[in-house]
């Protein structure tokens, strides 16, 4: 290690730093001593500039600390990294005291979650090449969790560039194509056109993206890692590339977000890629629906009726409500084609569960206590917050429709999330176990999030994938 490198050290929340003698000069220890005197103590993390070249890092460690706690230390470290001077890292394994196992391993993860960025379209790019190294002896990385790390950074990574392409790159027909190219991991996928979907009886997802040029598709990814042939768990996502509206069309101001409004299908299909990746011991199905919903002579019309795959029929009331078509179609055909365990369906489904939860939880809405508790615990792990909203049967009323089955919104007002998530219900014909998570003030953040710096989140990848390793796997 050179003189000038940067040092990260680990000390106890208290920043007592007797223990760090050997690991530095006495001149940076008597120099950082009497700093600390007027330095804010309540800080997770404190810097010292101990010459042009040199900075060391001291990271406050909690005794009770959580290994998402880890993460977000070096998430927040990662806001001190100069790109433009600095250029060499080293992390002291050997003062880390803590019992969790993999501490310097969830500290760099956290490192590599937070510096994500999309700049593919900007003309000149920032060069941005550092070096984190470990040294010391206490906490090496073991190569099994190394691969883990990385599947979960390479899946939340796809997953963002995902939701970050503009609609006239990924259109439902490229993002078939992007999907496609993961067969190399050993994933089996295939595509389902509209000549296909319309004759399964596809006709609630095909109507959302009829008035769109591109094609409209489901699109089936299957990893099969367990040794048996057991029955999979199910996966759903809701792909609508851009969301104009329909005829029902949005407002201009912050349409152009709707370029987001497939994060529900990109989370399902980052997270198949990072259980190839780690060769997850688990049967596991993705399934989404890529649709464009525009405005066109051929766009579906307020008031239009159509038979569903499940062979209910809906009564569109509203184009703006289209990913409940979809999922509807997703959500009927993975059940009866699949057979899973559970489905779990994410989508960017509502405004009105930003209005209830902000950007700080996902609505949960589940048919099954049992797996309910599961993603509410495994959401807590990973600091990718779930709140269970209800379900009932009298919510049912506020979607019967008079000329048809049901009708895809409800006029009355009031419990916009809940109806959305019951018209979902509808759609689970088998008393499967089913979970529904509206993921709309989650899977994109203006602001930045703890792992990452602001746009595309990758919400739900971390969650699911603790949920496999916790329960399932």
């Amino acid at each position: 290690m050179k003189a000038s490198s940067n040092l990260i050290l680990f000390v106890d929340e208290k920043f007592n730093i007797g223990s760090l003698k050997k690991y530095i000069s006495n001149s940076e220890f008597s120099y950082i001593s009497d700093l600390l005197k007027n330095s804010d103590l309540k800080k997770d993390l404190l810097s010292f500039d101990i010459n042009s070249k040199k900075t060391i890092f001291l990271v406050s460690v909690k005794k009770d600390v959580k290994f998402s706690d880890i993460e977000n230390l070096g998430a927040k470290f990662h806001r001190h990294i100069n790109y433009d001077k600095k250029k060499d890292y080293f992390v002291n394994t050997d003062t880390i005291n803590s019992n969790i196992e993999n501490f310097a391993g969830y500290f760099l993860h956290g490192i590599k979650l937070k510096s994500y960025e999309f700049n593919i379209y900007k003309s000149k790019k920032n060069k941005k090449n550092i070096s984190i190294n470990l040294i010391g002896n206490k906490n090496k990385v073991s190569g099994y969790s190394q691969l883990r790390f990385k599947a979960i950074e390479e899946g939340s990574f796809f997953a963002r560039d995902l939701v970050s392409e503009p609609g006239n790159i990924l259109h439902p027909d490229e993002y078939a194509r992007r999907i496609t190219s993961l067969k190399k991991f050993g994933l089996k996928i295939n595509v389902y056109d509209q000549k296909k979907l319309k004759k399964l009886g596809m006709n609630a997802l095909l109507g959302v993206g009829q008035g769109s040029i591109r094609g409209s598709y489901l699109v089936t990814i299957e990893w099969n890692g367990a040794k048996n042939n057991s029955n999979p768990i199910a996966f759903v996502g809701k792909g609508v590339c851009f969301d104009t509206g329909g005829y029902s069309l949005k407002p201009a101001k912050f349409m152009e977000d709707m370029t987001y409004d497939m994060a529900g299908s990109a989370t399902v299909v980052g997270l198949m890629k990072n259980l190839a990746i780690r060769k997850a011991k688990i049967n596991v199905v993705g399934v989404v629906g890529l649709v464009e919903n525009m405005v066109s002579g051929n766009a579906q019309r307020p008031g239009d009726i159509v038979k569903s795959y499940s062979g209910k029929t809906i009564e569109i009331l509203n184009t703006d409500a289209e990913g409940r078509l979809v999922l509807a179609d997703a959500l009927t055909y993975t059940e009866k084609k699949f057979k899973p365990k559970f489905i779990v369906d994410l989508a960017t489904l509502t405004g009105a569960i930003i209005v209830s939860l902000g950007s700080e939880y996902a609505g949960l809405f589940s048919n099954n206590d049992k797996l309910a508790k599961q993603l509410l615990d495994a959401g807590d792990k990973v600091q990718e917050k779930l709140w269970r909203m209800p379900l009932h049967k009298n919510f049912d009323k506020l979607i019967d429709s008079k000329n048809a089955d049901m009708q895809n919104i409800n006029y009355v007002g009031g419990a916009g999330s809940t109806t959305a998530a019951q018209f979902l219900q509808r759609f689970i014909l088998n008393k499967t176990p089913w979970a529904h998570l509206d993921i709309a003030g989650m899977a994109f953040s203006k602001y930045g999030g703890a792992l990452n710096s602001g746009g595309a989140t990758s919400y739900g990848v971390r969650l699911l994938n603790k949920l496999i390793e916790d329960d399932y796997e």
